[in-house]
């Protein structure tokens, strides 16, 4: 499948910055379910820095704004081919050892009601183990928008029992590593037509002995097909953020974000 992309943010400050320094993790991945066609990232008045790859596989790539300024645009637009390799990530070439997604992180950490979850799901091969530690996910969260915040925490969401992809990720993560199964918060895009699910999206890889990293998106009761593109993948959300950065100044900063994912073919 060939799926076009237009992803556009824009921040504005409540009066103007000094300036403003970026990372971004916006060019997909390219493994064997994955190829860029055409890729282009603007950032208005920006200025391209350093750019490399990181020992998890992902493009980073630097961006400044020299101000005063008090609003910035960054625009993605792109094409990329997916193939549907049922959750599986190979080809990726990265140089993290798996065991070091065992490390917990503030929105990932057990309390009690995870590590409750996490047991509950009992002993199994470990493929068959990770798609019931997904399923547990979705049975104990159920998908609704507004109801958490982008510092909501794993356990936190699991009291609530509601939350989005986000909180799916970071609690799927979590009982994967009390298990000692590595696992990561992966971000990206996903092609849908469901009106209560935005396209910019987020899941899991966890490892499975055997095969390698392999994709759960407990949102959507899946693993990622050929609707989805991989843009890069870390501890938890914010370390796999698609754009992150620090503004000098101490203007209030808002944030909209647009996301359009179409398929061009079949």
């Amino acid at each position: 499948m060939i799926l076009s992309v237009q992803h556009v943010t824009h921040y504005r400050y409540g009066s103007p910055v000094r300036g403003v320094v970026q990372s971004h993790r916006l060019r997909p991945s390219t493994f064997d379910g994955q190829k860029v066609l055409a890729w282009q990232v603007a950032v208005s008045d920006g200025l391209l820095g350093g750019g490399f790859r990181d020992g998890a596989g992902d493009w980073v790539q630097g961006w400044s704004v020299t101000g005063p300024v008090d609003a910035i645009s960054i625009s993605v637009q792109g094409q990329v081919e997916t193939r549907d390799l049922s959750g599986l990530l190979t080809g990726l070439r990265e140089t993290v050892p798996p065991d070091a997604y065992l490390v917990d992180t503030l929105p990932t950490r057990a309390d009690a009601a995870l590590a409750d979850l996490a047991h509950s799901v009992g002993v199994a091969e470990p493929l068959d183990v990770a798609h019931r530690l997904s399923g547990a996910v979705s049975d104990a969260i159920a998908y609704k928008p507004g109801e958490t915040t982008a510092q909501t925490t794993a356990a936190e969401a699991l009291a609530l029992g509601k939350g989005v992809c986000q909180d799916h990720a970071h609690a799927l993560v979590c009982l994967a590593r009390w298990r000692q199964v590595p696992a990561r918060y992966v971000s990206g895009y996903l092609q849908t037509d469901a009106a209560d699910h935005e396209a910019a999206h987020a899941w899991a890889e966890l490892w499975v002995q055997g095969l390698g990293w392999v994709g759960f998106d407990p949102a959507n009761r899946c693993c990622p097909d050929d609707r989805y593109i991989r843009l890069g993948s870390g501890y938890d959300a914010q370390d796999a953020a698609p754009i992150r950065g620090i503004s000098r100044g101490a203007g209030v900063e808002r944030l909209d974000v647009t996301v359009a994912i179409q398929m061009v073919q079949q």
